[in-house]
């Protein structure tokens, strides 16, 4: 399948692997997806902008629904306990203090196998938006699978995500845009 993907979209891949791994998590799911489609001015993002989304709130979200992924509290969440009095930043600054820096990251699993030597896996979710990815572009009638196709593959493989990253987008909405970027 990834002698398919197009530059970009082989991009878009290693970069959500990458952010997974700067997240300490064991393996790359849609929400590092989703960050890395929507890294820089691309394909994706111009799309989701056509669609009347916000490529930067569309980002913003995907950056923390994958700190919540990594364990990482969200910006509404320290928002939330700072209105119990909690100041987190304190909390991690004392607990960092003591035990030294990172001490509230939550470890990452000990890899096993090949995984030690640098190669992280993508979870169940991130494969079958690749899966989808495939068909979609099959379903356009496309040759190769560009970042645009990976973009339908996410929003069909974790649609409550998608929600979530670009609220009021649909899936047929995305393809329909796609069907006519390819036309036009």
């Amino acid at each position: 399948m990834f002698e398919r993907f197009t530059e970009t979209a082989r991009e878009v891949v290693v970069t959500a692997t990458d952010r997974a791994r700067a997240e300490h998590l064991s393996a790359a799911g849609t929400p590092s997806l989703w960050a890395a489609l929507l890294v820089a001015d691309g394909p994706a993002a111009a799309l989701l902008r056509a669609a009347g989304a916000d490529p930067a709130a569309a980002a913003a979200a995907a950056r923390a629904a994958l700190a919540a992924a990594g364990g990482r509290l969200s910006p509404a969440e320290e928002d939330a306990l700072a209105g119990l009095g909690i100041d987190v930043a304190a909390v991690r600054a004392s607990a960092e203090a003591t035990f030294g820096p990172g001490a509230l990251d939550e470890p990452a699993p000990a890899p096993r196998g090949w995984f030690r030597r640098g190669h992280l896996p993508l979870d169940p979710a991130a494969r079958k938006a690749l899966e989808l990815s495939l068909r979609e572009a099959i379903r356009l009638g496309h040759r190769a699978i560009g970042a645009e196709h990976l973009l339908l593959g996410v929003v069909h493989a974790d649609p409550a995500l998608a929600a979530r990253v670009a609220p009021g987008v649909t899936l047929a909405d995305l393809r329909e845009r796609v069907r006519l970027a390819a036309a036009a």
